[in-house]
């Protein structure tokens, strides 16, 4: 029997997605429960999640006054977590780009791993509807976090994750600075550096078909320095 799993999932202006996903994730695992992270979305999104764990003792809401980034999100569902008594504690996007039918691999592979990393370039992963320059983009901002940090997952930019409660309780969540892709970079890293075991699950990644991409060219840029002030440690 699998420990108690939280998933995180944090929201701006996800009005359409939210009740859907929620559907969703329950669907495949009916046991899990979900931590909805909103950033004081103007489109309601948050009175939508109100409304859904008013309905469901297993939804949860946090809500943020102001929007600080997915880091910042990902790091208040984590000290959410801690601070009760859940074993699993996953990332997860509300946009339908991470689908829920992977969440049993996750699981399967948690019984191993201490994190899991749901990746798009290994064998049976993959992207859907993307432009040729996004995917370019993202391999090679890949390759050179790999090169960088020395790390042999093929997938360090990802924000599909699972982590083992002893993992969260480990990483200085104080000290973890980066937002977007060096944030989920620096999470892997810092879980490596800590001896812990790290799998990676095969996921296909399509293009969100409602709201707009939340990926832009800065984040790629702080990306591409900060790799280096984690490899010299500063």
């Amino acid at each position: 029997m699998h420990p108690r799993a939280l998933i995180c999932l944090p929201t701006y202006n996800e009005a359409e997605n939210l009740p859907l996903m929620v559907e969703a994730i329950f669907a495949e695992v009916p046991t899990l429960e979900i931590l909805v992270i909103d950033d004081g979305s103007p489109d309601g999104t948050g009175a939508i999640a109100d409304a859904i764990a008013e309905r469901d003792s297993r939804v949860h809401v946090l809500h943020r006054t102001a929007k600080e980034g997915l880091g910042r999100a990902y790091i208040a569902g984590f000290r959410w977590a801690l601070e009760r008594d859940y074993g699993l504690v996953f990332e997860m996007d509300c946009d339908f780009s991470h689908q829920p039918k992977y969440l049993h691999d996750f699981l399967a592979s948690a019984e191993r791993a201490d994190l899991v990393l749901g990746s798009r370039y290994i064998s049976g992963g993959g992207t859907e509807g993307w432009a040729w320059h996004r995917r370019m983009l993202s391999r090679g901002g890949n390759t050179y976090a790999r090169m960088i940090l020395g790390l042999p997952f093929r997938d360090l930019t990802g924000g599909f994750k699972c982590f083992r409660r002893e993992v969260l309780e480990r990483l200085p969540l104080d000290e973890i600075q980066g937002g977007g892709y060096v944030f989920q970079i620096e999470l892997t890293w810092r879980a490596v550096q800590a001896g812990f075991r790290v799998e990676e699950v095969p996921i296909v990644f399509p293009d969100r078909v409602r709201g707009d991409s939340k990926m832009h060219g800065a984040i790629v840029l702080e990306a591409v320095k900060n790799v280096w002030r984690l490899r010299l440690g500063v």
